[in-house]
């Protein structure tokens, strides 16, 4: 299985110590998000394990702990142009920046992925503001990356109420054609491919394909591996990703970012992080008597 780290909170960032610590302990817990008490137990061995996808916007704790990661994997990294108002909690950009080239040094460019994802727009952030951005990270990542993956923001039920307070909204079509265009102008002067994944926009005239994070052909390229990759339903609708099996848990992520799906209750998130353990086999709370675990296969 792909080992994913997370979708539902940036474990990399907030639980690393928690992470590295099942790492040696061999197996992690994860609850079922629509039922509590149906724990998936996965065996952390070569068996189970083919390899790992890292997503984060701060890849930082990583840095000291990369020789402790027993399985291929490669690090995905958002990185976006947006201040506090829209990111109230995620660290300095240029410390994220220095981070990537700082991984891509030691893993190979192949390795590390970067996330401009998602696009929105507000008065502050419009077309010409995201053209100028995506131009001065392309320069700045010239020799680092081989690929960014881009994402036109979705309208996710629970993000709207901080969609209506910042006056925030979704790019049309014709806007999104226009940053398309603008942005591989700018990643093709550095040799850098743009993709999108899961958008139903066709991109392919401006020189950017909807294609998978995760395929099993550029995984292997990327982690010079020759892994078959058992197929299966993908997550997302209209995704053609192998499928992964994310450890993480909703509500958990204190960046607050406002178009952050994953975070449906904020009003959870402080009690989460407080009832965190990094000795736990759950990444909040513990194992409780009524629970029942299940070895994933």
């Amino acid at each position: 299985m792909i080992l994913f780290v997370s979708g539902r909170c940036d474990i990399p960032a907030f639980y690393s110590e928690w992470f590295f610590n099942r790492l040696k302990i061999g197996f992690v817990d994860v609850r079922n998000p629509y039922d509590q008490h149906q724990i998936s137990r996965i065996l952390l061995d070569e068996k189970h394990i083919d390899c790992i996808v890292f997503c984060t916007k701060n890849p930082l704790p990583l840095l000291q702990k990369l020789d402790a990661i027993p399985f291929p994997f490669l690090v995905h990294v958002t990185l976006t142009p947006y201040h506090q108002d829209i990111e109230p909690f995620v660290p300095d950009k240029k410390q994220i920046l220095s981070a990537i080239r700082t991984l891509s040094e030691k893993l190979g460019k192949k390795r590390v992925i970067v996330r401009y994802d998602p696009i929105l727009l507000t008065e502050r952030y419009t077309l010409a503001y995201h053209k100028k951005a995506f131009a001065s990270l392309c320069e700045k990542l010239s020799g680092y990356v081989d690929t960014i993956i881009i994402s036109f923001v979705d309208d996710y039920r629970n993000m709207r109420s901080h969609a209506i307070q910042i006056k925030m909204y979704a790019p049309k079509e014709a806007a999104c054609r226009e940053l398309a265009k603008a942005f591989y102008d700018s990643a093709a002067k550095h040799q850098i491919r743009v993709q999108t994944c899961a958008e139903n926009m066709d991109l392919r005239e401006y020189g950017i394909e909807n294609r998978p994070c995760f395929a099993e052909a550029d995984l292997n390229d990327r982690l010079h591996t020759a892994i078959y990759f058992q197929k299966g339903k993908s997550v997302r609708k209209n995704c053609s990703c192998l499928p992964t099996v994310d450890i993480g848990d909703y509500n958990a992520c204190s960046y607050r970012c406002r178009y952050c799906y994953a975070n449906y209750d904020e009003s959870k998130i402080a009690e989460n992080t407080h009832r965190h353990d990094p000795n736990s086999s759950v990444l909040i709370g513990h194992v409780e008597k009524e629970d029942k675990i299940t070895i994933r296969k």
